[in-house]
């Protein structure tokens, strides 16, 4: 009966921990940097994803943050409460939107959407 529910409690623990590295294992989306400004201390990407505009900031300084050059990346949105920044956070990445598994990461921003 012991062994019954150790190993109950080992196929628990198990599906517990692949269901929150699931979680995490977002998505890398193809995104187009179209242009970066650095107003007051805060970086602005000014980015396009699919057919949508939207901004991306982060606070010059950190070391998680850089004004990119214009160019194709490859962004991931983190799940809510993720990241540095209280608002909806994501990574951008340098690298080929076929080998995503491959790409770098280059940075941390606040999702802004117009």
């Amino acid at each position: 009966m012991k062994r019954t529910i150790s190993i109950l409690a080992v196929l628990t623990a198990a599906f517990v921990i692949l269901a929150s590295v699931q979680a995490f294992a977002q998505e890398k989306t193809p995104v187009k940097v179209k242009s970066s400004e650095v107003v007051t201390g805060v970086v602005i990407l000014h980015v396009q994803k699919a057919a949508k505009s939207i901004e991306l900031q982060c606070n010059e300084g950190t070391t998680t943050c850089k004004a990119l050059p214009s160019g194709s990346y490859l962004m991931v949105e983190l799940p809510p409460n993720y990241g540095m920044y209280d608002c909806k956070n994501v990574e951008i990445y340098r690298g080929d939107a076929d080998k995503p598994d491959a790409a770098e990461k280059i940075g941390s921003y606040c999702l802004v959407e117009k």
